[in-house]
């Protein structure tokens, strides 16, 4: 993960989204860059005679706002041992995101940032979901949610970096919902090819997938949660969508690797 894209702003959430950038860049010896994005939409509006308005004083504003906290951050991140640049953009969040990520191996994120599911949906590559704090490194504890699906068969790829920091890798499966095209034992020897040991556990499903999965990531301790990002129109998405939609959700819950 040499290339990671980090969304930026002026949040609460974007230190720990920062805090855990730089510290994989340092890791991997990567390069961060920080997207800051001022979308024009919300500054313009058009009339029922297709007249367009702007909104001039307020958008020069938060121009100016944005054009601030690059500055703020270069100051910060010229401190630290992490090679970085920013980025700025001025389409819809998602759009920005997007565009700016299409040379990236990692995209980092908020969970209340109201796209992280499309984005996981839309990206090429693995998007980092956090919550309020920052992912700690190394990892200690790490858990592959397996489907035995293509999806989740990218996000074990794309997470591979990261689990090899890992103190301990479980992959879990629940009931019935394992029966995808690849066997639950195909991680385990997926992993161990890249010199990480992770044990298989199955559980009995309970309420439901997300909650079974829920209880035990929660059991465990894990600070990571490795999962497939699956559409609303897929056959499958009464069984793992809802998973993706259920932990997302989770405002306290563990940092989500996600990939489509």
């Amino acid at each position: 993960m040499r290339s990671i894209l980090v969304q930026a702003g002026h949040d609460r959430q974007n230190s720990a989204r920062l805090d855990t950038a730089m510290a994989i860049a340092r890791a991997s010896s990567g390069h961060v860059t920080l997207l800051i994005d001022t979308p024009l939409e919300p500054y313009v509006t058009t009339n029922p005679y297709g007249g367009t308005y702007v909104a001039r004083e307020a958008l020069e504003a938060a121009i100016a706002e944005d054009d601030a906290l690059g500055r703020a951050l270069e100051g910060r991140l010229a401190q630290d041992d992490v090679p970085f640049d920013v980025c700025k953009m001025e389409g819809p969040p998602l759009d920005a995101m997007l565009a700016a990520a299409k040379l990236a191996d990692l995209i980092v994120i908020s969970r209340d940032c109201g796209y992280a599911g499309d984005l996981a949906i839309e990206a090429d590559c693995p998007v980092l979901v956090l919550g309020s704090a920052p992912l700690a490194m190394p990892v200690n504890t790490a858990c592959v949610a397996w489907d035995g699906g293509l999806q989740c068969a990218r996000a074990l790829r794309g997470a591979s970096a990261l689990l090899a920091t890992c103190r301990e890798v479980r992959v879990l499966t629940v009931g019935d919902a394992a029966s995808g095209e690849f066997p639950a034992t195909d991680p385990l020897r997926y992993l161990a090819a890249h010199g990480i040991k992770a044990e298989l556990t199955e559980l009995p499903k309970g309420n439901s997938v997300e909650e079974t999965i829920a209880a035990e990531v929660a059991r465990l301790g894990a600070s990571l949660l490795v999962m497939g990002a699956y559409s609303h129109t897929r056959l499958r998405e009464f069984v793992f969508g809802g998973v993706t939609r259920y932990f997302l959700g989770l405002a306290d819950g563990p940092a989500l690797l996600l990939a489509h």
